[in-house]
């Protein structure tokens, strides 16, 4: 699939991103290739989010919890979500400043784990648009993640708010070309894989079995509704941004540069969104004793984490059991994360399914 190329005819009709991107809902596309995972980037990821879990670390736990390899966290779909969003941009949605694009909610509804050695492929559909109020377009994509057997690892929906066009203020765009890793802003070498646009085709995949019940996961006779999980408190510096964005390849500079969140009109750099749920994730499977347990994860972010150069920023996560379910032997987790009193998520849940 090649970029979509706008005319110099001085007659057409300027380019309509908005409009565009409408009439690209319910197309999907497939990256003709795969994201191995590998057994140290599940390790840099973990240290990433700060999640020490031994199956993330040891096969030997790993495999006691009936793992061939290792487990990736919860929230390492994120490192092949924020490739496939690249290119969503570069060839599907385009016309869309990439440094002035905020992720507001993220859903992650988990059909197996996974572990070192998958082949994972993304199919990722435009789900919905919505022009918004003063420029900001609201844009759900939906990736299906199936790995190497064609078996459903992942179904994951992210809400992005962007501005197009005009809306894109020509000095942030400069500043961001200035600061910006190499690679990101330039189009895609030739040698990169090749994307295949699908209209309205539906992903054949394969449901896995499932898995056993966990005999490491808490045992559903001992929770209540009402219960609190053990508290988490979370320090984050300027250096865990950093090595956030090298591990994960979110390299939008309003995690790192002052000049350009300061001109985006941010009070200092902002941890990233998936750092903050990753972290929140660590509270969860702590608690619940296996990772591998977690049937879905979501988070919808209201207020950001200001990291300042001189002093690490303060994430204090709670947690507490919202509903459980006899039948499936399931509970609902609801988590609370706040940053200096505020909280940082509108809304936060996992189901998790207990032993």
């Amino acid at each position: 699939m090649t970029n979509i190329e706008v005319s110099d005819d001085l007659d057409a009709e300027p380019f309509d991103a908005a409009a565009h991107a409408e009439a690209m809902v319910g197309h999907h596309y497939r990256v003709d290739d795969y994201y191995e995972v590998g057994r140290e980037k599940v390790r840099e990821y973990a240290r990433a989010v700060q999640d020490y879990h031994p199956v993330h670390w040891d096969e030997n736990v790993a495999e006691e919890f009936g793992y061939d390899g290792l487990l990736a966290p919860l929230t390492f779909i994120s490192l092949v979500g924020i490739l496939a969003q690249d290119r969503l941009f570069k060839t599907v949605v385009t016309g869309y400043d990439p440094s002035q694009i905020m992720q507001t909610d993220q859903v992650l509804e988990f059909h197996k784990p996974i572990k070192v050695g998958d082949q994972l492929v993304c199919d990722v559909y435009l789900d919905s648009f919505r022009r918004a109020p003063r420029g900001a377009d609201i844009i759900v994509t939906k990736n299906i993640v199936t790995d190497q057997n064609d078996e459903l690892v992942q179904t994951t929906w992210t809400t992005l708010v962007g501005r197009s066009g005009a809306e894109i203020d020509e000095n942030i765009d400069h500043a961001v070309k200035d600061v910006i890793m190499h690679g990101l802003h330039e189009e895609s070498p030739k040698h990169f894989p090749s994307q295949r646009l699908v209209v309205n085709k539906p992903v054949d995949a394969i449901a896995p079995e499932p898995l056993p019940r966990s005999k490491f996961a808490v045992s559903f006779d001992s929770v209540a509704v009402g219960d609190e999980l053990p508290p988490r408190v979370v320090r984050l510096t300027r250096g865990d941004l950093v090595n956030y964005a090298g591990v994960s390849g979110d390299a939008n500079p309003i995690h790192w540069s002052d000049s350009v969140s300061e001109l985006v009109g941010l009070d200092n750099v902002v941890a990233h969104g998936m750092l903050t749920m990753g972290l929140g994730a660590g509270l969860i499977t702590s608690w619940l004793g296996d990772p591998g347990a977690v049937k879905d994860y979501s988070v919808r972010f209201t207020s950001p984490v200001y990291v300042d150069p001189h002093k690490a920023a303060e994430i204090e996560y709670t947690g507490k059991i919202k509903s459980i379910d006899e039948e499936t032997r399931t509970a609902v987790v609801a988590m609370t994360a706040k940053f200096e009193g505020k909280r940082i998520f509108g809304r936060a849940t996992a189901t998790v399914q207990l032993a």
